[in-house]
């Protein structure tokens, strides 16, 4: 199966659930399974091509120009992850069916999880670095949603946030250092990075990118510490503690540390960072695990503790250590994900998972009891349990180890994690199972149906079949080892066995189990000890971070981002000018190559007219009236001058959207004073006086310098002008940039422009049916307006010009490819015409005739776009590639069908669409109510009582 079928798979199988939801919790869980089944087949099919030493890899160019691709690898390593992934996600499943109760929602769970899962396969197949950080940070708002399931609970909504917050802070660091890495070896590709070991560790930036890579692998995979955001994210369901917290997702640091051991690992640096981080955290965890009431707490921290042992693993740089590492992360997700799905068993029959008030359950849940005995005996470092032949290794590594100058230190400190791991299995199989049956349990404990205890007896045989036989599973971990080194002659001549003689390593387990047990014996002082002693609390040192960081920022901003747009234009203008003035002062701008050309009489009296229309909206603008009529007269005169400088498209553009514009503003100022009051000091208008003047200055020096000089490279617009006929097939510059060259902003602008306009119609709706509606209703017009609404005159004239101006505006779109024109301009002309009929004939009478409403014209728009654009695909072109065509239908000449055409289509209707949605929310607003009986009322004017409309219908001007 493809690589991309593999991992777009849990993707595209997440709209599944949801669409099944109301099928019942079987369906949701059927399809879920079905999905994750298939990729895991799909995945089996490359195997054959693994184990022959192969990598399989699958290519698509995404953003090439950023090195950007989505490139995918399947090799040993990769494979034994997305194995992992998939293999006991299929197991979750099943158990989260039965775990989870009728009222939870099981599509959203589901959906969820796959996405959690497609994520989680991507970072392990990718082979690009930047590819590998989308992913990266899918998986952390996937788990965000996975934590914060059971929204109910405060703890489970602060645990999410927590999660997001330290994993995106990390997150964040290692795109920057996988940047540096990219730099330094010239290609963001994972397979051209790997080859690169000496370019990287020789490179002065290998510090800094090391830095925030394990700063991004330390935080995703808890280690010291970052260690204290897992245990609270245990707040979450049984089955994600079990999947994200053993398995996958804290997996992902660990994960990204062995994909990168053969290019940064072999370093002092790398050595004293990882290993002392996995040391600390392996102790930290398992010291804290052993004091923890909640069975989900101790299994947390526990699997923190073996985290760090993996880290440190790692850390060591030998191949051994790799490989000690590949078979311990294998053992880890065995028993681990058993021992959480054993504790949300418990939790689920005893309806507790406080261990003070379990015990004696080996009677009353036999099945269970076996089930958590063997995983936490595995976990502990027994024989013949999968979990005591990687600890030994472990051991053995940790023996050779000098950290500090220390040749004991190391294996001092792996012996006393190990100690402590065994005394809280011993604790969690003595304190929960063992004892007397006690008669006040919160419910009757019970062994599930095999639908809950299945999954994790699946799991607790592989434990015992590797801990029997251990080399079933060596020639897997020998080939994932491989991967991780990148060389198959540096892999280590051991052996997975059981027995390796009376070496260090076997006294050391020992010392480690029966001090594990001597602990648990004494457990009683000891626990009172803990509680006395006093020790700082990563939750409210966080917390408190959390509300300093948060007390800055406010600081920081409510003196600069407090609402006054004033304020902030001119701390932007004042920066600019300042800026500029530096670079006007050094020479930076350059020397000019000509002098100013003669300027006429017209273009003179043309730049009068705009200044002093500028100059009148300045000085008049408390007249809200009178400033609008300055705006529209700017807005003339730059479109007089958009045709004087041969810009006939943008002057008709202009000239539309200025009307367009001005008649929505009318409408506007129907709900305002007629006059602005005076909000700011003379010393305020002073300042801002003087910042536009010298930001007006300023942009006017610039433009006189760049116009005066001679640029050292050649314009855009040659490249245009040429190229415009050649790649998209018409004659007119503009509307092929618009249509073709820059189609994808344009298609993001009439999604913006859609998106303005339904939030204005929101907004209409919200007033109409809030309190402001009264205030409407009671609203009198501060002067008294004219008795004829619609004039008869107009009405008539505004119904004859409307099959003209709409035959106008279909001949401009056509003819926009080749002259001036478009679907932007024709949208617009079109839109005029419409707006003329309400003005002329009301609200009312316009809208009753309206056959299709203008919140689907706006999607009709951007759909017809949209699909224009992937109708590309289907002939390997990037989105939005026109193409066009000639062709001949006799009788008629030669013409030319362009697909560009279809995408000023879009336009056209998004364009209509949002202007008229616009209009009419304003209009509605207008009318100052929702008056039932008011169908013919001619409320474009709101001075008119609909009552008084109703009394005389002849107003409406022959409607």
């Amino acid at each position: 199966m493809s690589l991309f079928l593999i991992v777009l798979l849990p993707f595209l199988g997440a709209l599944l659930p949801g669409l099944m939801n109301s099928a019942g919790r079987q369906a949701c869980a059927g399809v879920t399974f079905i999905v994750t089944l298939a990729a895991s087949i799909g995945l089996l099919t490359n195997l054959p091509a693994i184990i022959a030493g192969d990598v399989v890899t699958a290519r698509i160019a995404w953003i090439p120009e950023l090195g950007l691709g989505f490139t995918l690898m399947l090799d040993g390593l990769g494979f034994f992850f997305a194995s992992l992934i998939l293999g006991i996600g299929l197991l979750i499943i099943t158990y989260a069916r039965f775990y989870l109760s009728r009222d939870d929602n099981m599509g959203e769970f589901f959906t969820y999880l796959l996405l959690f899962q497609g994520a989680m396969v991507g970072i392990v197949l990718s082979d690009n670095i930047l590819l590998l950080l989308v992913f990266w940070e899918l998986t952390s708002l996937s788990s965000f949603l996975l934590i914060g399931y059971w929204k109910h609970l405060p703890e489970g909504r602060q645990g999410a946030r927590m999660a997001l917050a330290v994993t995106g802070m990390g997150g964040l660091a290692m795109v920057g250092g996988m940047l540096i890495l990219g730099q330094i070896v010239g290609s963001y590709d994972l397979s051209v990075i790997l080859e690169n070991r000496e370019v990287i560790q020789n490179s002065p930036l290998y510090v800094p990118a090391l830095l925030l890579i394990l700063l991004g692998c330390f935080t995703k995979s808890a280690q010291f510490p970052f260690h204290f955001w897992l245990p609270h994210a245990m707040a979450a369901p049984t089955p994600v503690s079990a999947y994200l917290h053993s398995a996958t997702m804290v997996k992902a640091g660990i994960f990204l540390m062995a994909r990168m051991w053969p290019v940064l690992s072999g370093t002092p640096e790398w050595f004293m960072i990882v290993t002392t981080a996995g040391l600390v955290t392996m102790v930290l965890g398992a010291v804290i695990a052993l004091f923890k009431h909640d069975l989900k707490a101790l299994l947390a921290f526990s699997t923190v503790s073996h985290l760090g042992l993996i880290t440190m693993l790692l850390g060591t740089g030998t191949a051994f250590g790799a490989m000690a590492a590949v078979f311990h992360i294998l053992n880890h997700a065995t028993f681990k994900a058993a021992l959480f799905m054993s504790a949300g068993i418990i939790d689920h029959e005893a309806h507790t998972r406080d261990i003070r008030r379990l015990g004696g359950l080996r009677k009353l849940m036999p099945v269970t009891f076996v089930i958590a005995s063997l995983a936490a005996l595995s976990m502990a470092g027994i024989p013949l349990l999968n979990g005591f032949l990687s600890k030994e290794m472990m051991l053995e590594e940790a023996l050779h180890t000098t950290l500090f100058d220390a040749y004991w230190l190391v294996p001092a400190l792996a012996v006393l994690g190990s100690l402590f791991s065994a005394a809280y299995c011993f604790r969690l199989i003595g304190h929960v199972f063992l004892g007397p049956v006690r008669d006040d349990y919160p419910a009757k404990p019970h062994d599930p149906g095999s639908g809950m205890w299945l999954p994790p007896a699946i799991l607790v045989v592989l434990v015992v079949a590797i801990g029997v036989a251990p080399f079933l599973a060596e020639p897997y971990v020998r080939l994932v080892t491989e991967a991780v080194l990148g060389d198959t002659a540096a892999l280590p001549k051991a052996h997975l066995k059981i027995w390796h003689g009376l070496v260090p390593a076997l006294f050391m387990s020992i010392a480690a189990v029966a001090g594990g047990l001597f602990l648990v014996i004494i457990y009683a002082p000891l626990l009172r000890g803990w509680d006395a002693m006093p020790r700082p609390e990563a939750k409210e040192i966080f917390d408190r971070v959390i509300a300093g960081t948060v007390a800055l920022a406010r600081g920081i901003i409510r003196p600069l981002h407090d609402g006054a747009f004033t304020r902030y234009g001119a701390i932007m203008a004042a920066t600019v000018v300042v800026v500029g003035l530096h670079a006007w002062m050094t020479g930076t701008t350059g020397a000019t190559a000509r002098g100013l050309q003669p300027v006429g009489a017209v273009p003179i009296a043309g730049w009068i007219m705009l200044v002093a229309a500028t100059c009148g909206m300045v000085f008049l603008h408390r007249n809200r009236l009178l400033a609008l009529i300055f705006i529209g007269i700017v807005g003339l005169m730059v479109s007089v001058g958009f045709i004087y400088f041969s810009a006939p498209d943008l002057a008709m553009t202009q000239i539309t959207v200025e009307v367009v514009t001005i008649i929505l503003m009318l409408l506007a100022l129907n709900f305002l004073p007629n006059r602005t009051p005076i909000e700011s000091s003379i010393l305020r208008r002073s300042r801002d006086a003087a910042v536009a003047l010298a930001a007006g200055g300023a942009a006017t020096m610039l433009s006189l310098n760049y116009l005066l000089r001679d640029s050292v490279t050649s314009p855009i617009s040659e490249f245009h002008l040429a190229n415009s006929y050649k790649g998209g097939g018409g004659t007119n510059v503009v509307n092929v940039i618009l249509v073709d060259f820059r189609g994808f902003d344009t298609y993001g602008e009439i999604i913006v422009l859609g998106i303005a306009a339904l939030l204005i119609y929101a907004l209409t709706e919200t007033l109409l049916s809030g309190p402001v509606r009264a205030r409407l209703l009671n609203r009198t017009p501060d002067q008294i307006r004219a008795g004829d609404m619609h004039p008869m005159m107009m009405v008539v004239l505004t119904r004859v010009m409307m099959p003209v101006v709409l035959m106008v505006g279909f001949y401009i779109f056509l003819r926009g490819h080749n002259e001036p024109g478009g679907g932007f301009i024709a949208g617009l002309v079109v839109s005029i015409a419409v707006v003329m009929q309400y003005m002329a004939s009301g609200f009312s009478w316009t809208s009753s005739r309206l056959r299709y409403p203008y919140h689907g014209i706006i999607g009709a728009g951007v759909l017809v776009a949209g699909l224009t654009g992937i109708g590309s695909w289907f002939v390997s072109k990037p989105f939005l590639t026109s193409d066009f065509t000639y062709v001949r239908i006799p009788p008629f000449d030669k013409f030319e069908l362009a697909t560009a055409a279809a995408f000023d289509l879009g336009v056209f209707l998004a364009v209509v669409g949002a202007v008229m949605l616009s209009l009419e929310s304003f209009s509605r607003l207008a009318r100052r109510a929702h008056v039932p009986d008011a169908e013919h009322a001619m409320d474009i004017d709101p001075s008119r009582d609909d009552a008084d409309t109703l009394a005389n219908p002849q107003a409406e001007g022959g409607a």
